[in-house]
């Protein structure tokens, strides 16, 4: 019996408009507007010998510290989305002199986050609308994003996102040494799917609700191999079979119910990534963002968490892997509007908390490092 392979795709350069029954599809699309492969922005943007290096040593750095074998804290920092490649490059370029500064204690990883989910509607980042103006010039977006990622890296900073569409990956991920997933997408297979072949660790958040579970079980899950639909280098379909992502861990972020950063819910949540499947950096710890329902978004009182956190790891507390802040140059927020008509430095989504805060309780979480192997000696 002859085996069903599906359609031969040989004969592709054949194929005519009727293919496709137009009066079937596209029944709510205004236009459809081709974007280069991901090659071609790698090829005009490309990856230089020195951020490749930067970005493998990084990986492996932040490896240690979320299976103990670093002492050091995580410490993803930056604003809560990008709006200015500008006011990111004067951002970059401040944390970066801060890392060579603190770096014996902090591992610290700039926050560049291009895609932003949102509740209902609204800006949804650099990448989809990088002039704030409703044009949706996705590849002047996509260019943006990779060439804020390379000037990062050529400060020395290594950088981190996250992770919203399947398809963006494949034009970023090499710049990239953390990523995160979001807590609306902690339960979606999808994302799963991703995380499982993406090169770099993966945290997942909290749900929404302030569960653990579903972010236990996608660390599980994309810990082991999966087969998915997505795209190569070239914009060709593909099935992708991945291996598996073993440095999946759990972020607390808060929930509409209120904070869950304080010991007890840090705790609680140990035990949960305990009963789970989920091991690796589970059977470590987890890393705060002080950031969402954690601060209510007040930068004020994000600040205040992260100080916190720091007496609380001076103190011995086990279990925190590392922080996440959104800090921008200027504090609080701003209505997304072209660039023209915005504050400079501040952010066009959730508030920030500002520089000269954000290095005091960087500081404050450097002397904390200190102080627990003063006292573990």
């Amino acid at each position: 019996m002859t085996a069903l392979r599906g359609p031969d795709s040989s004969q592709d350069a054949l194929l005519d408009e009727r293919a496709v029954v137009p009066e079937t599809v596209d029944v709510n699309i205004r236009q459809l507007d081709p974007i280069p492969a991901p090659r071609y922005f790698i090829k005009e943007l490309p990856l230089t010998d020195a951020m490749r290096d930067l970005v493998l040593d990084s990986r492996s750095q932040i490896r240690d510290v979320l299976h103990g074998r670093d002492d050091r804290l995580l410490a993803i920092v930056g604003p809560c989305s990008i709006h200015d490649p500008k006011a990111a490059h004067e951002y970059a370029t401040r944390l970066a002199a801060l890392n060579r500064e603190l770096g014996d204690r902090l591992l610290i990883v700039m926050r560049v986050y291009f895609e932003k989910p949102r509740t209902t509607i609204g800006w949804k980042g650099l990448i989809n609308d990088p002039d704030l103006n409703g044009r949706f010039d996705i590849r002047k977006g996509m260019w943006l994003a990779r060439k804020v990622l390379t000037d990062v890296l050529s400060l020395g900073l290594p950088t981190a996102t996250e992770w919203l569409d399947p398809i963006t990956p494949q034009y970023l991920c090499d710049l990239v040494s953390w990523g995160a997933i979001g807590a609306r997408n902690t339960e979606s297979q999808v994302h799963r799917e991703l995380a499982s072949g993406m090169s770099m660790p993966i945290g997942f958040k909290n749900a929404t609700d302030g569960s653990i579970k579903p972010a236990a079980d996608s660390c599980f899950s994309a810990a082991n191999e999966h087969h998915f639909l997505s795209i190569n280098l070239d914009g060709q379909v593909i099935s992708a079979e991945t291996k598996g992502n073993p440095d999946c861990h759990l972020v607390l972020r808060g929930s509409s119910a209120g904070p869950n950063y304080d010991p007890v819910s840090v705790a609680r949540a140990l035990d949960d990534l305990k009963a789970s499947k989920a091991s690796g950096p589970s059977d470590h710890g987890l890393i705060i963002d002080a950031a969402h329902g954690n601060c209510g978004k007040d930068e004020v009182v994000e600040a205040q968490v992260v100080e916190d956190i720091a007496s609380r790891v001076a103190a011995g507390e086990r279990g925190i892997l590392g922080i996440m802040m959104e800090s921008f140059l200027v504090a609080g927020h701003q209505a997304p509007a072209p660039l023209d008509q915005l504050v400079y430095g501040q952010s066009v989504t959730d508030a920030c908390v500002p520089w000269d805060r954000t290095e005091e309780v960087l500081r404050a979480l450097a002397d904390a490092v200190a102080a627990r192997r003063t006292a573990a000696e």
